[in-house]
C-alpha cells in the first residue's frame, strides 16, 4: 500500500512539472508576439512622429529630393540626346551626369527651379529689336559659357562676366532676353525665385543660397537668373532685418569670394543674370559684380515696327485700310508690352463685328469660318474702351490738331502729317 501511494505521488508530481514547462513555454510566446506587435507599433507608427518632432520638414524635404531627381533626370536625358548627336571633337561641352551627382536636402530644393532650354519657347528671333544689346550678349556670355575652346588664348580675360543686369522700363523686353538666353546658350539655367530663398527657419535662406552656388558648379555652365533683383538684393540700411542682411552678405561672398574661382585662377563658368526697372535700390556692392549692363529703353520706331510684324505675323490683315509704317509711327512712348496689348484689343475688332452681325440677324455663330473675319485694319488700333491707345490720336490721313490741343504723347505722329495752312 505504501509502495503505491508513493508511484501515485510520483505520478502527481510529474503532471506538475510538465505544466509547468507547458505555462512557462506559453509565456514565452506570449512574451515574445507582444515584443514583435510592440516593435511593429513602434516602427510604422511611433517613429514617424518622432521624426516628424525632430525633423517637422522631414517629409518636404524628401518630396523635394524624389522631384528634383526626377527633374535632374529629364534634363540630363534631353542633354546626353544633343550630345550624341555632336561630334566628341567640335569642342562642344560635356555636363554632369545625374547619376554622379550628390545633392543635399537644400540642392534639392534648388534643383526644382532649373529650366530646360527646350521648355522655353523664345528665342532671340523672337525679339523685335534690340540686335546690339542680343549680339553683345552672345559674345559675352553665350559663347564663352559654351564654347571655351574659342577664347583659350586669353582664358581669364575673356572667361564670361560674372554678372550681367539688364535694367529698363516695364515691359520693354528684360525677361524676354533672358529666357532667350536661357533657350539660346544651353547652358544649365536656374530660375531662381524670391519665395525659394525665403524659410521660415533662421539660417535656412543663407543655406540655400549657399545651396545655389553649389548646385551651379556642379552644373556649370550654368546661368542664375534673378527677376526683380532688387527685391532681394537692394540696397543694404541699417534698420533692415538682420536675416536680409544675412542673405545679401552670404550671396556676395559666394558669388565673388575667396571661393569663386578654381585653384588655378579660373572663375567658375556661373553667371548671375539680374533684371530690374529700379537699378538705383540695387546695393552698389552688388552692381560692382555685374560689369556688364544692358539698358533696355523704350522701343524705337524702327524697334516698334520689327515688333509689330513679330505679333502680327500670323494675324489677318486688310492690305487696303492697314498701314504698318504709321501705327508705329502712332505707338510712340510705348513699350513692347503694350504695343502687344494694343495688336490684342484690334484683332478683337473683326471678332465683335461678326459676333453683333450674327447677333443682329439672329444667326448662330457656331460653326465659325475663321475667312469670314475681315483682317485688321489701321482704325481697330483706336478708340476702344480700355485700350492702348488714345481716342482722340489723329486716324490716318487726318490732319494734326492746333498747337495747345494736342496732347504732344506722340511725337511720330507730328512729324508724319503736317499742319493745316492758313
Amino acid at each position: 500500500m505504501p509502495e503505491a501511494s508513493a508511484s501515485w505521488l510520483r505520478w502527481v508530481l510529474g503532471m506538475g512539472e510538465r505544466r509547468k514547462l507547458g505555462d512557462v513555454a506559453m509565456d514565452l510566446l506570449l512574451f515574445a508576439g507582444m515584443m514583435t506587435a510592440g516593435l511593429y507599433v513602434a516602427r510604422n507608427l511611433l517613429n514617424p512622429i518622432i521624426s516628424n518632432l525632430a525633423d517637422p520638414d522631414k517629409e518636404k524635404h524628401e518630396q523635394a529630393r524624389r522631384q528634383a531627381k526626377a527633374h535632374l533626370e529629364r534634363l540630363n536625358r534631353r542633354r546626353r540626346a544633343e550630345e550624341d548627336g555632336q561630334d566628341e571633337s567640335s569642342g562642344s561641352r560635356k555636363g554632369p551626369r545625374v547619376e554622379d551627382l550628390v545633392l543635399n536636402e537644400y540642392e534639392n530644393l534648388v534643383a526644382l527651379e532649373m529650366v530646360s532650354p527646350e521648355d522655353i519657347h523664345v528665342g532671340f528671333d523672337d525679339i523685335g529689336g534690340l540686335d546690339l544689346i542680343i549680339e553683345e550678349l552672345k559674345e559675352s556670355v553665350i559663347y564663352p559659357l559654351t564654347m571655351p575652346h574659342l577664347y583659350s588664348h586669353a582664358a581669364p580675360l575673356l572667361s564670361a562676366p560674372s554678372g550681367v543686369l539688364l535694367y529698363g522700363p516695364p515691359g520693354c523686353g528684360k525677361t524676354m532676353l533672358a529666357k532667350a538666353l536661357a533657350h539660346e546658350s544651353g547652358a544649365s539655367f536656374i530660375n531662381l525665385h524670391i519665395s525659394t530663398m525665403t524659410e521660415k527657419w533662421y539660417g535656412d535662406s543663407n543655406k540655400i543660397v549657399r545651396a545655389v552656388f553649389s548646385l551651379a558648379r556642379k552644373m556649370q555652365p550654368c546661368i542664375i537668373f534673378i527677376d526683380e533683383i532688387d527685391a532681394v538684393l537692394g540696397t543694404r540700411r541699417s534698420g533692415e532685418h538682420e536675416a536680409s542682411g544675412m542673405v545679401k552678405a552670404e550671396f556676395m561672398t559666394l558669388w565673388d569670394g575667396l571661393t569663386s574661382a578654381n585653384s588655378s585662377g579660373m572663375p567658375a563658368q556661373i553667371v548671375v543674370l539680374g533684371a530690374t526697372n529700379r537699378i538705383h535700390d540695387i546695393d552698389e556692392a552688388i552692381l560692382r559684380r555685374m560689369p556688364k549692363k544692358f539698358p533696355v529703353p523704350l522701343p524705337g520706331q524702327d524697334q516698334r515696327r520689327r515688333i509689330l510684324q513679330l505679333v502680327l505675323q500670323d494675324t489677318k490683315t486688310d492690305s487696303q485700310n492697314f498701314d504698318l509704317d504709321y501705327v508705329a509711327k502712332i505707338t510712340s512712348g510705348m513699350s513692347g508690352s503694350d504695343i502687344k496689348e494694343a495688336c490684342r484689343d484690334a484683332a478683337m475688332a473683326p471678332v465683335r463685328e461678326f459676333m453683333r452681325e450674327h447677333r443682329t440677324h439672329g444667326r448662330p455663330m457656331a460653326p465659325v469660318d475663321p475667312s469670314q473675319f475681315r483682317g485688321i485694319r489701321t482704325d481697330d488700333f483706336f478708340g476702344k474702351r480700355g485700350g492702348q491707345i488714345p481716342a482722340d490720336t489723329p486716324r490716318y490721313g487726318e490732319p494734326r490738331r492746333k498747337s495747345g490741343q494736342s496732347s504732344g504723347e506722340y511725337e511720330d505722329v507730328n512729324e508724319l502729317v503736317p499742319e493745316e495752312q492758313d
